[in-house]
């Protein structure tokens, strides 16, 4: 402070020598200290103007300090309520558990109520579901054969739950509803022996194709969501997954590859040409079946169930490699030869068809990928085929002229299919 004074006092002193360097500035003497108390008066003003304004930001500072140190108290008295509510509240919920237990008891009583009607007409609803399936009505019964296993995997999940260890109940549940897997078991192979006549069936009776493949969506869709609660309980009822939907695939390639097996009704010792009737007749088998898939077959099924050219080529594809391995003579190979090069040069106008029908909706078939990479992959098997006649019957390592025209189709047709997968994957990359 006195540090302060010092400078304070020698600045006044400077100025006022700089003031009174002349005589006839003595006069204006006065005039200089009105001037100067008037300067003193506006910062002294200022001054206090300042102070008092941070003398009101204190004040109000304690006020809001006071204020929430009053919430902090209210508060802390809140918690302290809260605190010997939650200690009570653990003896309260202790003796609830009875209570809960009972729920748990209800729970189950309540399911055994909505099942009990059921689970004494069994006997009755077995011998309806089993008449049903005799008459063919193979979605009234398939309706019924759910309602028996509802009731079956509810009561087996409800004991499941209450006690997973307890083997015998489980046991004599199962028992109880035996009849019930052989009703799904029946039902199927009515199922199966639809799908095996389906060229005959979606001609006389489509509504019946079509209530097979609503049975076998209904199906899947149970098997994902028992799946799904496997994950989450561990329990899944007996004869889960089915699978119907895999065993129907499995059905339709069997049943196309017999049809085209079954073509073959001449031998070399009956007639000379047979081979060629043979090509001709399947040719003419495979044209006519298409032609029915194409107008009324995919009528039948989900748009993502397009499954049927696939099949056909991969049967055809088979069945033309196993002619290949056969002893065949110089102008069987010849024939067989010139049916794959006419038969690919069609299928290869067919394909570029197939991917522009594709582009205009991309969403089907949902399988246009696995049918491209299936044609690819066969294209490579009918030239392995070519490749062994050749090993193994011609005298000559230079190639015909046929021979270089079907492995050029070949080649193209493979060609063509990889580049229509890639213009699939870059057509993702763009989305």
């Amino acid at each position: 402070m006195e540090e302060t004074s010092r400078e304070a006092v020698a600045t006044a002193v400077q100025r006022v020598a700089g003031m009174l360097q002349r005589s006839d500035q003595l006069d204006k003497v006065e005039q200089y200290r009105r001037r100067e108390a008037r300067k003193k008066a506006s910062v002294e003003a200022r001054l206090k103007a300042a102070i008092q304004s941070q003398l009101d930001g204190v004040r109000t500072g304690l006020t809001q300090l006071h204020c929430a140190l009053l919430d902090v108290k209210d508060i802390q008295s809140s918690l302290a309520d809260v605190s010997n509510d939650w200690r009570q509240s653990i003896n309260t919920i202790e003796n609830l558990k009875d209570v809960k237990d009972a729920v748990v008891q209800h729970s189950q009583l309540a399911s055994a109520v909505e099942n009990l009607k059921n689970i004494f007409s069994v006997p009755e609803i077995v011998a309806e579901t089993q008449q049903l399936i005799e008459q063919a009505e193979l979605l009234q019964a398939h309706r019924k054969l759910m309602e028996l296993e509802c009731s079956r995997d509810d009561l087996m999940y409800e004991q499941y739950r209450m006690d997973s260890k307890n083997t015998s109940d489980m046991h004599l549940i199962s028992n109880y509803f035996e009849d019930v897997q052989g009703l799904s078991d029946e039902l199927a192979k009515q199922l199966w022996m639809v799908l095996q006549r389906s060229m005959v069936t979606v001609r006389r009776d489509p509504t019946m194709l079509v209530s097979v493949v609503r049975i076998i969506e209904r199906e899947e869709k149970i098997d994902r969501r028992m799946v799904d609660r496997k994950k989450q309980s561990g329990f899944i009822p007996p004869g889960r997954p089915k699978r119907w939907k895999d065993k129907m695939f499995e059905v339709l390639e069997g049943t196309v590859s017999t049809r085209i097996e079954g073509t073959q009704a001449l031998t070399r010792d009956v007639d000379r040409m047979w081979l060629v009737r043979l090509l001709e007749i399947t040719r003419k088998y495979v044209l006519d079946d298409l032609i029915i898939v194409k107008n009324l077959m995919v009528q039948c099924f989900p748009p993502h169930y397009n499954t049927f050219n696939s099949l056909y080529h991969n049967a055809v594809s088979t069945r033309v490699k196993e002619l290949a391995a056969e002893d065949l003579e110089a102008n069987e190979i010849v024939s067989l030869l010139t049916w794959v090069l006419n038969t690919y040069k069609r299928y290869r106008e067919e394909a570029v068809l197939y991917k522009e029908d594709h582009l205009r909706n991309r969403q089907l078939p949902q399988c246009y990928v696995q049918y491209m990479i299936a044609i690819i992959n066969n294209c490579q098997t009918f030239k392995e085929s070519i490749n062994s006649l050749k090993r193994k019957y011609s005298q000559s390592s230079e190639p015909t002229d046929s021979n270089a025209a079907i492995e050029k189709t070949l080649n193209e047709v493979a060609k063509e299919g990889c580049q229509f997968l890639l213009d699939e994957v870059f057509l993702d990359l763009e989305v």
